[in-house]
């Protein structure tokens, strides 16, 4: 068996290798991603341009435009090209790029959703205090430690993965290297990459708790809301977030926990798809499409961009 090191090259196995099916999976990609990248960067654009929008909650969300942005760069692009081109490999060294990457900004993203809803919980259910614990400071210090615990989280990650020898045939049954699948390769069980799965799951647990305790707060103040268009707003707003966070941490969970079939299983690679391509999509439709604020800042620039023209 083959002793795999930085010069050997990985191949992406994807969802099939029948021409056809590659074709149409990669136009259904490449839509998806379009549509991430114009709804991120208009929220990017615009938390950025209106002053009335320099508040903590939209400065957590022009942060979580860049990570969806990121994470899902590392992985769509390199499965569409590799779809339309009928070519399969990945670099040693851009698999490790991709592991790194991945974990960095899934892990910077589930603590700065905990950020989030912190953020949510503090404004419905202690508005009085709001400005003093969400200051400027405490916001940039809470965005850092987000920042900070996943470029942690991927040093790990990276270091134990690709710490034990890959033997065998270097076939990865997915559409980007994602670890489990790595893991499959190792010549002997990798104990250390175990333990800090083991680690992150205890993080994005606690951070899942977290989330639904700030949630459980805000409904039941949200309940006690006299206005019931009040109520219908937050609710609006909040629960298709929760949906969102739900999803990506349970497919998540499922990925990391239950042991991989002995032949390739189209199931994992759909659920992949619910932990790297569905929140950088829908957090947009979920913090724009559905958001007054956001609603009347694209009217205000879309109104200032035709002035200019004009």
């Amino acid at each position: 068996m083959d002793n795999l090191t930085s010069g050997s090259t990985f191949f992406l196995m994807g969802f099939t290798d029948i021409r056809e099916i590659q074709i149409l999976h990669a136009m259904l990609f490449l839509l998806i991603y379009l549509a991430a990248l114009l709804g991120n960067l208009l929220i990017i654009l615009v938390t950025t341009k209106d002053h009335c929008l320099h508040t903590p909650m939209y400065f957590f969300l022009k942060n979580l435009s860049f990570l969806d942005l990121g994470l899902i760069s590392i992985t769509v692009p390199k499965s569409i090209t590799n779809s339309l081109m009928n070519y399969n490999t990945i670099s040693f060294l851009g698999c490790v790029s991709q592991v790194f990457f991945f974990f960095s900004l899934a892990t910077t993203e589930v603590a700065l959703l905990t950020v989030m809803s912190y953020d949510r919980y503090v404004a419905i259910c202690h508005p009085l205090r709001y400005d003093s614990i969400m200051s400027r400071g405490s916001c940039v210090r809470m965005a850092a430690s987000s920042w900070l615990s996943g470029g942690l989280n991927a040093i790990l990650h990276t270091a134990s993965t690709f710490s034990t020898p890959t033997c065998g045939s270097p076939e990865v049954h997915q559409f980007f290297c994602d670890v489990p699948q790595l893991l499959s390769l190792a010549c002997s069980p990798n104990t250390g990459e175990f333990v800090v799965i083991g680690l992150s799951l205890v993080f994005d647990f606690g951070c899942f708790v977290f989330i639904d305790i700030s949630y459980i707060y805000i409904f039941s103040t949200v309940l006690r809301m006299p206005s019931r268009e009040g109520r219908a707003r937050v609710f609006s707003t909040c629960l298709p977030h929760l949906i969102v966070v739900t999803l990506f941490l349970s497919s998540g969970f499922f990925a990391y926990l239950h042991p991989l079939p002995k032949s390739p299983s189209l199931s994992d690679l759909l659920i992949s798809v619910f932990y790297t391509v569905v929140p950088p999509t829908m957090n947009p439709l979920i913090y724009s499409l559905r958001n007054k604020d956001m609603k009347m800042a694209l009217k205000k620039l879309r109104m200032t961009r035709v002035c200019q023209l004009s």
